[in-house]
């Protein structure tokens, strides 16, 4: 099963530590202007930041990016794009904001905030997986529709549409490497009388 993890949507979190404000801000990103974009929208908003830390995964191109804006080396981009590869996550950027309020945190205490407003943004932006599915359609009788629809989920399929006429058209996903085995069920079913027409695949959050 081809899979990878993202997550599902843009967020942002807030602590302070030791009068320092942290920001965190996530959101789902597939190429690099997109990463870049929403950095400079980070930047933006926060212009008057301390600093503007980021980090960010892209999974088609394979990259892997950083900046401690300013922070000590090794003391917050680096954590930051460590969780991020600690949680498996591609396709996803985040900037984590620092308004200094006047306390040294050190170099523990800077990679422990930094990892943790990463975390919590992320956290907050839902982690999910992502399955290679394959789309499909299948249309049968009322006297079918029971039996196909139970079908469908018990191969870990999911419904995204059911058209009611003449017939019953039931359009769904399922990952991938369930399709052989839905149409050996779907045969065996129906003695050979219904079939899974794929329209395309596609990645799908499960």
């Amino acid at each position: 099963m081809e899979s990878y993890r993202t997550i599902r949507r843009a967020a942002e979190t807030e602590f302070v530590e030791k009068r320092s404000r942290f920001i965190g801000a996530a959101r789902p990103v597939s190429t690099e202007s997109e990463a870049m974009e929403f950095i400079a929208e980070r930047r933006k908003i926060h212009w008057n930041a301390t600093h503007n830390v980021y980090a960010y995964v892209l999974r088609v191109v394979q990259v892997q990016r950083y900046s401690d804006d300013g922070e000590p080396q090794g003391t917050a981009g680096i954590p930051v794009l460590d969780m991020l590869l600690k949680e498996n996550l591609t396709d996803c950027a985040v900037v984590v904001t620092r308004y200094f309020g006047g306390v040294l945190l050190g170099t523990g205490g800077l990679v422990r905030a930094y990892t943790k407003s990463a975390k919590l943004a992320v956290e907050t932006a839902e982690p999910v997986e992502m399955v290679m599915c394959c789309r499909a359609v299948i249309k049968c009788d009322y006297s079918q529709y029971g039996r196909v629809a139970s079908l469908i989920p018990a191969c870990n399929g999911v419904v995204t549409d059911t058209a009611y006429t003449d017939s019953v058209e039931i359009e769904f996903v399922i990952p991938r490497d369930m399709v052989d085995f839905l149409k050996k069920e779907l045969t065996e079913l129906s003695s050979g009388g219904l079939e899974a027409e794929v329209l395309g695949e596609e990645f799908v959050p499960f």
